[in-house]
């Protein structure tokens, strides 16, 4: 069985060998120009507290951080969108191992800016039965320092695809997302591991994850 990486390594070269080169090229670049700007000093890491959070799930009720911390460590999953097929099939491998994560008392939560609505969409699409939260306007990735403000000459790579209404998507124009990130919580709120990575076509491997909360 393929693992993530390569699942991920296959799909870019898939994409990228089916789009127009300049399309090509700006997705490189703007990939580029993200991963050389971005701020990982300040960014969340091992040993800080995980913020306090009141964010909605898919089914408009509120979540709390201490309600989740309540049921044992938490593993947060932030994502970009439905429409970033990376994250999907991200979400999709987190989805094989939530059996092993309940076994390790370890709750698996999705964080994403899209509404709750369009969150919906992306669990059913990818047959993902965790909570989703919505992230409105990317409070608590801000307080982790994990935002990213995409460039406007990105709408040259959607168009290709029928274009993205972000607003109806996101409730705001701002083309902010998540550094995709997978972040390990222990009951205290501790945060024990991050994995950040500016290239979103990078994600951390699902028995990474396994390893990880083995060694709490």
């Amino acid at each position: 069985m393929a693992t993530l990486t390569q699942e991920l390594s296959d799909f870019y070269t898939k994409i990228h060998s089916n789009i127009p080169k300049d399309a090509s090229n700006t997705l490189n670049s703007i990939e580029a120009e993200h991963s050389a700007t971005f701020d990982y000093a300040n960014a969340v890491k091992a040993g800080d507290k995980l913020p306090d959070f009141k964010l909605t799930d898919t089914f408009g009720k509120e979540v709390t951080r201490d309600e989740l911390l309540a049921q044992g460590n938490v593993l947060l999953s932030f994502y970009r969108g439905e429409w970033c097929p990376f994250c999907n099939l991200e979400m999709r491998a987190l989805q094989k191992i939530l059996p092993e994560l309940a076994a390790r008392g370890t709750t698996l939560v999705a964080v994403s800016p899209e509404l709750p609505d369009q969150a919906i969409v992306t669990s059913q699409k990818n047959e993902i039965t965790f909570p989703i939260l919505s992230d409105v306007g990317n409070g608590l990735a801000r307080q982790l320092n994990i935002v990213f403000k995409q460039p406007e000459r990105i709408h040259e790579v959607w168009n290709l695809m029928g274009g993205i209404d972000w607003k109806a998507r996101y409730g705001d124009n701002s083309l902010e997302v998540p550094v995709p990130a997978t972040i390990l919580v222990d009951k205290t709120g501790t945060i024990r591991n991050v994995h950040l990575d500016p290239n979103w076509t990078k994600r951390l491997e699902p028995t990474t994850v396994l390893t990880w909360i083995d060694q709490l």
